[in-house]
């Protein structure tokens, strides 16, 4: 496939708001998860005993009054995120440039704003007739929609060609690029902005629990004695577009996706469905798997899902490869993980901070010689994330620096 250039790119997550944020705190090794204070209450009347990794300020930042019907935590953080490093700047400069039927959107997430529904079902008020109704100020459809959040940011971006709110579980924010790439590569638009959020609510925190994934303590990927994960909230975009002969900005090289469909939350036992969007990415990319310089682990920090991915990744790549999950930082922010890695693994070609894994200190042997939990520095050309979500959804990217 031809390389797309990453024109502005940006993350808000519980490290901060912003690239700088993102990256300070990676060479600091300085964790965003903290002990649970975000509610519904469990049943004895305190959160649940779990660590989490939460955006500060949400609570503070309402959207502007123009977007009013639009407000619900999950806006709120796409509003917080498009303020960062440019990015609203950055999509309405292309919608100027390329018009904007020609500037398309593409928007992952798992839930959306489905808390502002927790709420309102919570709040039920009897109507005129009786019958139990939304409260007044929940009664807007639009944010009781997975699509709300695409609606939204078409809304403060002015971009005019296709909204997709793409909704894969945690492949979610990593299939937009390729959704995005598909779309520019087909001649349909010339630009996408490209990204994801999702914000923490108590069907995301008790289903992970019900399902018995989620740690009591902050979670510890690829450690001999992970036992689950630690959830967290995000937001973050990229603006892809075609790249002209002399540019030489970050690029998009290639792309994979699979559906193994093995099962409903468990990966494929062989990691098959993981193997397949790894190779399809490389492929398209035109790179063989001793060229990748660093690979951001999916790394839920669950015992099944990084044993399988990381035999998956050591039947792949050399041992050489610096391969780690930065879910410690952040937490498992869902269908916001493919941005926020997609961000890390750009962090890494710019920079050169590749980094390692936090809170883990017990190698699990089962785990091959890729995985690394200390951090390094290194001039890279090739980075690559994956992200493998319910269902058998799962979605690889690799990034690059021009030549």
């Amino acid at each position: 496939m031809p390389p797309f250039a990453v024109r502005a790119w940006s993350a808000t997550t519980a490290l901060g708001r912003g690239v700088q944020a993102q990256h300070a705190a990676l060479l600091e090794r300085r964790s965003g998860l903290r002990p649970n204070d975000f509610g519904p209450d469990n049943a004895d009347g305190v959160p649940l005993p779990c660590w989490i990794g939460r955006v500060d300020g949400l609570e503070d930042a309402p959207l502007p009054a123009q977007f009013a019907r639009w407000e619900c935590r999950n806006n709120r953080l796409a509003w917080l995120a498009l303020q960062q490093d440019g990015m609203l700047d950055a999509v309405r400069d292309a919608v100027d440039r390329l018009g904007a039927e020609r500037v398309a959107l593409v928007i992952g997430t798992s839930t959306s704003s489905i808390g502002a529904s927790e709420e309102a079902y919570r709040d039920l008020q009897p109507d005129a007739d009786g019958t139990p109704a939304f409260p007044p100020e929940l009664a807007r459809p639009i944010v009781h929609t997975v699509h709300s959040l695409g609606d939204f940011v078409q809304q403060v971006s002015g971009a005019r060609g296709p909204c997709i709110t793409v909704a894969t579980a945690c492949s979610s924010s990593a299939k937009v690029f390729a959704q995005a790439a598909r779309l520019i590569e087909a001649g349909v638009v010339d630009a996408a902005l490209v990204g994801g959020v999702d914000t923490l609510c108590g069907s995301v925190l008790y289903g992970f629990n019900s399902l018995q994934l989620v740690s009591a303590q902050p979670c510890r990927p690829f450690d001999a004695d992970r036992d689950g994960l630690s959830l967290g909230e995000a937001g973050g975009f990229a603006l892809l577009e075609r790249v002209p002969a002399d540019n030489r900005s970050l690029r998009l090289l290639g792309y994979g996706e699979s559906s193994d469909a093995h099962h409903m939350s468990s990966p494929h036992p062989q990691g098959l469905g993981a193997l397949q969007a790894m190779n399809e990415a490389l492929a398209r990319a035109g790179i063989a798997p001793e060229d990748v310089d660093y690979l951001n682990l999916h790394g839920t920090s669950t015992p099944a899902n990084d044993r399988i991915e990381a035999a998956a990744v050591a039947s792949l790549f050399p041992a050489r490869l610096h391969a780690s999950s930065t879910k410690g930082w952040t937490g498992h922010t869902l269908g916001a993980a493919g941005i926020v890695e997609a961000v890390f693994c750009l962090i890494a070609l710019q920079h050169g901070t590749l980094p390692g894994i936090l809170n883990s200190a017990t190698p699990d042997p089962a785990c091959g010689p890729q995985i690394r939990f200390d951090n390094a520095q290194a001039s890279i050309q090739v980075a690559m994330t994956n992200s493998f979500g319910f269902g058998g959804n799962n979605a690889s990217l690799v990034f690059g620096v021009s030549a």
